[in-house]
């Protein structure tokens, strides 16, 4: 009886973590092996090589952060509610945070990342603007609404300014209030 190989999810999820935690340079098929307690001839039986299995993490992360938070948001009502719980799925989830900022890093020096990269990002204004658009008619606010929204969320990842006696949290959330039009008091969904 033979050894299970090692599922194709399991090197897609090992590749993100290491991009997450290490970058891309050290996503490396010897050093997810290694990670993963297997011998790289696995690999080879879902990738063609290191570029294949690369492609296929900016698809996960594409319809992680995405697709997922997409159909997730769909059962709020609130419009509001459905941009702040794709911040908190997408920007704010350790996991998907680290890989996302991992990405934006690599996209610094690859074309081919940064154009899906943009890709994402448009899908994410695109919901911020449709979003906005239900309380804001004039099309440059919603615009400028949508910006400081997503800015906030990437924005407040490279911040390290003390807010006078505020938590980070506080004045994140009454900054939230202010672009998305919602009383200061208004608690996020769950």
């Amino acid at each position: 009886m033979g050894v299970p190989r090692t599922p194709r999810a399991a090197w897609i999820e090992q590749g993100l973590q290491t991009l997450a935690a290490s970058g891309v340079d050290a996503v490396r098929i010897e050093v997810l092996a290694k990670a993963l307690g297997v011998t790289k001839g696995g690999f080879y039986g879902y990738f063609a090589d290191r570029n294949a299995l690369l492609d296929a993490l900016l698809e996960a992360w594409q319809h992680e952060s995405v697709d997922e938070v997409l159909d997730r948001i769909a059962r709020e009502e609130d419009p509001r509610d459905k941009v702040v719980l794709a911040g908190r799925l997408t920007l704010s989830a350790d996991r998907l945070l680290a890989i996302d900022l991992a990405i934006r890093d690599w996209a610094r020096r690859d074309d081919s990342v940064a154009a899906r990269l943009r890709q994402v990002d448009n899908r994410r204004m695109d919901l911020l603007r449709e979003m906005i658009g239900t309380f804001c008619s004039d099309p440059d606010e919603i615009e400028a609404r949508a910006l400081l929204a997503f800015s906030l969320a990437i924005g407040n990842q490279f911040l390290a300014a003390d807010h006078n006696g505020r938590t980070r949290e506080e004045v994140r959330a009454r900054a939230s209030a202010i672009v998305l039009n919602r009383p200061p008091d208004r608690k996020p969904p769950a």
